[in-house]
């Protein structure tokens, strides 16, 4: 079994999206770590806020087929992706780490995902796998938000109905 870390986001409906995402997630996967939903700004465009949240589980689904797979679930989820990469989204789910997989291209799929750079990835992250090891700096999620220029900032954390945080 891979230990496989998602990064969720919404900012159309979200507390909407993102329980719906995690019921599905439970259904197919079992029990899985999942962290607070955090509120944050739209990064690259103007639109509503983003509650974004991160999920760990594990499972045997080889890479790709757990990627088709998490499409299936934004594309059911309202997923529209004919508009820009930067743009308001129903549902986001990715890949951040599968394993210690390093993935460099060619494609859309980078494993890690060059978006830990932002607090809404790596918090969230770190909050339920802070001793994860990441494959490429050889630190764990817990030095890498502890470097984090947003590191100590509060963050306005929102409860997703019918799940503690």
């Amino acid at each position: 079994m891979t230990t496989v870390l998602l990064s969720l986001g919404s900012n159309l409906r979200p507390q909407h999206h993102l329980q719906a995402a995690l019921r599905v997630l439970r259904e197919r996967f079992g029990q899985i770590a999942v962290s607070p939903a955090y509120r944050t700004p739209a990064v690259g465009f103007d639109g509503p806020d983003f509650l974004n949240n991160a999920v760990m589980l594990h499972t045997d689904l080889p890479l790709a087929e757990l990627d088709d797979w998490l499409h299936a679930v934004e594309d059911a989820h309202g997923r529209d992706r004919s508009g820009p990469r930067f743009s308001d989204r129903t549902l986001d789910i990715d890949v951040v780490y599968y394993g210690d997989l390093v993935v460099e291209g060619p494609g859309h799929l980078r494993i890690p995902r060059p978006e830990l750079k932002h607090a809404f990835v790596l918090k969230p992250l770190a909050d339920i796998a802070p001793d994860f090891i990441d494959p490429v700096r050889g630190l764990s999620l817990r030095q890498m938000w502890q470097a984090h220029p947003q590191y100590g900032d509060a963050f306005d954390t929102v409860e997703l109905a019918g799940h503690t945080l």
